[in-house]
């Protein structure tokens, strides 16, 4: 049986880009995201840290790349409407 993906799409991708990634990779990361963003806005470079914390041991040794995995996720998160980016410098994300 085939393992469950979740498409995730950039601003950039057209009607076919994008990539899929395990669902339970996604959920794990689109909760520790959530997460950490429920105190406010943080700025994207600090995110990779803040998310690592919100991960299980397991999780973490299964994910992969946490980086990548963390703004791809981040990015369609941001298509779905699910997230923002504010105005301004250094680039800043909060819940929508």
């Amino acid at each position: 049986m085939a393992e469950e993906k979740v498409r995730c799409r950039t601003h950039t991708s057209g009607p076919d880009g994008g990539t899929n990634i395990p669902a339970w990779k996604f959920e794990a990361m689109r909760r520790a995201i959530f997460e950490v963003l429920a105190d406010g806005p943080m700025k994207v470079a600090d995110m990779k840290e803040a998310v690592r914390s919100h991960l299980t041991k397991d999780e973490l040794d299964n994910l992969g790349a946490l980086g990548w995995h963390m703004t791809t996720i981040r990015l369609e998160l941001e298509v779905r409407g699910d997230l923002k980016r504010l105005q301004g410098s250094p680039v800043l994300v909060a819940l929508s």
